[in-house]
């Protein structure tokens, strides 16, 4: 009996070093190899602020800029160390009226804006920190982001182009633009 508890003694010792830290060391130390930038967070700086991060929404409200798609996290929306869907039904009155009030708020900021509204810039992501938009997202936004910066719509398309990242590998994913890098990069602009 005594062996036997040795043994299992031993077993639960060797697998948590190799499981709990010798596996999560490797696994670190070959992502800071390979791809150091994501595995320190994508962290976007000036200078030596960090301004946030190209893996994380930021919240954008003012006019001036592009807005990010919403965020259902709660009680602090875009709250980078939370993260979650609502996990409201599409057909739970909550979600539709949440919806609504996203389409009067983007209506009420481009009265005059013919384009239907994309629907990731009406519902939020699963993980409510989603940091791209869809370039149908970023095309409605154009016009009215041009008109509060004085820009020609021309440049800011653009900016929107230059920033717009496609399929991965031509495969994965879907065409998406950066809300915080092309928001950085609009303020650079004269």
């Amino acid at each position: 009996m005594y062996r036997l508890w040795l043994q299992s003694f031993l077993s639960v010792l060797v697998l948590s070093v190799l499981t709990g830290l010798i596996y999560p060391l490797t696994v670190t130390g070959l992502a800071r190899l390979c791809c150091a930038r994501s595995a320190g967070g994508s962290l976007i700086r000036s200078g030596d602020t960090v301004i946030g991060s190209a893996l994380l929404a930021q919240p954008f409200d003012q006019p001036r800029y592009f807005w990010p798609r919403p965020s259902a996290i709660s009680p602090q929306p875009y709250d980078g160390r939370n993260s979650g869907g609502s996990n409201l039904g599409p057909t739970n009155p909550a979600l539709f009226a949440a919806v609504q009030q996203r389409i009067e708020r983007l209506q009420a900021a481009d009265p005059g804006n013919p384009l239907p509204i994309p629907v990731d810039l009406v519902t939020a992501s699963g993980s409510g920190l989603d940091p791209e938009i869809s370039p149908a997202a970023a095309e409605y936004q154009v016009a009215r982001v041009a008109r509060v910066r004085g820009l020609p719509v021309e440049r800011v398309r653009g900016l929107v182009a230059a920033h717009t990242r496609l399929r991965q590998w031509g495969v994965f994913g879907e065409p998406r633009v950066n809300v915080l890098e092309l928001n950085l990069a609009l303020d650079t602009e004269r």
